[in-house]
């Protein structure tokens, strides 16, 4: 075990603790504003792979403009998911919402699947995102930069609206009481769409970076990162965005470190290690690293 080797893992785990943020920032969102865990989530991120391999199979496009077309193409299938699904039921029980979220899931994965077959694909990039960037001892791709740049860019964008905007403070103001906020003036429809948007934006951005990084994608990707990402917002409190955020990092370091810490013989049992740190928090702290108990909207 040598430093140099060390360092690589956290530069890794910080790596994929960024894509695991994003994701867990949207899980976090859906479910402060209308009480629901969206397994769908995870397909975005799947949706947001192909629409950056689109983007770059079919036009010479720079790196910023295509993840300009994953972003909105995640809030719009955000938008319609919420529109189409989760609108007509709100007011029935959360098992109603979280049925309909599984049901939403295994439709889009199988539509993928038709549309575009079982087989996975090779994810593409320019070369100058392949080239390797010195940081002292430690050498990395400028793709693996670019993701943890953009990551944390994109957070502090969503924290900024949100703590700051007037936008922000009425989707907080509803996530709080929609009575309260309905009275305010507040346009709750809107407030909830704005949350889906934002939220499967961020994932539809995670998915393009996870096929630029490791170089292959498929219909059905997302399902086991969205189901981490997921246990990251459980781990830093589901409804919180800081906590999604913090979940993420802390997940992606330590999945990494143990599967490069540990002998060869326990590395195969990583997702193992992920559910059993979910059952773990959960023992020990039921809200999460810094969630909070919240009451059932009726």
């Amino acid at each position: 075990m040598t430093f140099p080797y060390l360092l690589d893992q956290l530069v890794n785990g910080l790596i994929l603790g960024s894509m695991y943020a994003l994701v867990a920032i949207g899980f976090s969102m859906i479910y402060g504003i209308v009480r629901l865990i969206n397994f769908a989530h995870g397909d975005i991120l799947t949706i947001g792979a192909f629409a950056g391999l689109a983007a770059f199979a079919s036009a010479d496009l720079p790196f910023p403009v295509v993840i300009l077309i994953v972003l909105v193409a995640g809030a719009v299938v955000g938008m319609v998911i919420e529109r189409t699904t989760f609108r007509p039921m709100r007011g029935s029980p959360q098992v109603t919402g979280f049925i309909a979220s599984l049901a939403v899931s295994i439709i889009l994965e199988n539509l993928a699947i038709m549309i575009l077959s079982a087989q996975p694909r090779t994810f593409h990039i320019p070369a100058y995102l392949n080239t390797l960037v010195h940081l002292g001892s430690v050498s990395v791709r400028v793709i693996d930069l670019t993701i943890v740049v953009l990551a944390i860019v994109l957070m502090i964008a969503l924290v900024t609206f949100v703590r700051f905007t007037r936008i922000g403070i009425a989707m907080r103001a509803t996530a709080e009481n929609y009575d309260v906020a309905r009275l305010m003036g507040i346009n709750i429809n809107r407030m909830i769409m704005l949350a889906f948007a934002i939220g499967s934006a961020l994932a539809a951005t995670a998915g393009l970076m996870w096929g630029a990084k490791y170089g292959q994608i498929s219909p059905l990707m997302g399902a086991l990162p969205g189901l981490k990402a997921f246990v990251a917002a459980v781990i830093g409190g589901v409804g919180s965005i800081s906590g999604a955020v913090l979940g993420g990092y802390i997940l992606g370091l330590a999945e990494v470190l143990f599967v490069g810490l540990l002998p060869p013989a326990l590395s195969g049992y990583r997702n193992a290690f992920v559910f059993g740190a979910l059952i773990i928090v959960l023992l020990v702290l039921p809200n999460g690293l810094l969630g909070r108990n919240q009451e059932t909207r009726a």
